[in-house]
């Protein structure tokens, strides 16, 4: 009996958001396991520099500039992907913004913000990749979900509607891909610590404590925890797994 592979040698990852936080560490994480990796973000600068530390590895990295919020944007990112690596094997769909603001104090376009990145950004980007995915009868789709999408938090409730919504987006998109070859999951952390939220886990310790004391490893997640759970979805030894809600929690979903 041979065992399926957890490597990525040869297939090509694109990651919005990919220039810094978990995206960075998605984008590493594949690069490290074979891939060769597009890193789609507003600040092209940024993703340029994590661009050239992958291809000091030895592997093929290009920056794109993409806003995932908007469809021409998308469009455009998928475009330059596509002409110059002829194909995306694996979407890691990890662009999003938060809002910090009470129900009664949230602005429209704070809540419009939230949820065009996170869903409706995750949705154009499968709109514009899932095709030649399709043709290929292949693909690797990677939503980034929360814990946030099935728990709710104070002054998070535009990030919890958008996750919750990201989470039956991937159920929904893995009936619908999975008879094109298609698999479609999501990962849903916990509060892991990164250079995004370092600085409102330090000032709201009200908010981050009560997710802290119903871990039961007893700490908040690091990026390099995430890494386990993006390679396995994107690698052939996932190849029975698909419409799933991954959570990478430290045991908190299962107080």
């Amino acid at each position: 009996m041979s065992f399926p592979s957890f490597r990525l040698d040869g297939q090509v990852a694109l990651v919005t958001g990919g220039n810094r936080g978990l995206g960075a560490l998605g984008a590493r994480a594949f690069a490290a396991a074979g891939a060769d990796v597009v890193i789609a973000a507003r600040d092209v600068d940024r993703s340029e520099a994590v661009a050239a530390e992958l291809r000091a590895t030895g592997r093929r990295a290009l920056a794109v500039p993409a806003d995932v919020a908007d469809r021409a944007s998308v469009e455009a990112m998928a475009a330059r992907a596509l002409d110059a690596f002829g194909r995306v094997d694996i979407l890691f769909n990890n662009a999003g913004v938060i809002s910090t603001a009470t129900v009664t104090e949230l602005e429209e376009d704070a809540w419009d913000s939230v949820m065009d990145v996170s869903a409706k950004g995750t949705w154009l980007c499968v709109r514009a990749l899932a095709p030649q995915m399709i043709a290929r009868s292949a693909g690797r789709i990677i939503n980034m979900a929360s814990i946030l999408a099935s728990h709710g938090i104070p002054n998070r409730s535009p990030y919890c509607a958008a996750k919750a919504a990201v989470a039956n987006l991937t159920r929904a998109m893995a009936v619908e891909l999975g008879p094109k070859g298609i698999t479609v999951n999501a990962v849903a952390p916990t509060v892991f610590v990164t250079d995004l939220n370092r600085h409102l886990i330090e000032t709201q310790p009200q908010v981050y404590g009560a997710v802290l004391a119903r871990m039961p490893l007893g700490r908040l997640g690091q990026p390099e925890d995430l890494a386990g759970a993006l390679v396995f979805l994107a690698s052939p030894a996932s190849a029975f797994v698909t419409g799933q809600i991954l959570h990478v929690d430290g045991g908190f979903t299962a107080t």
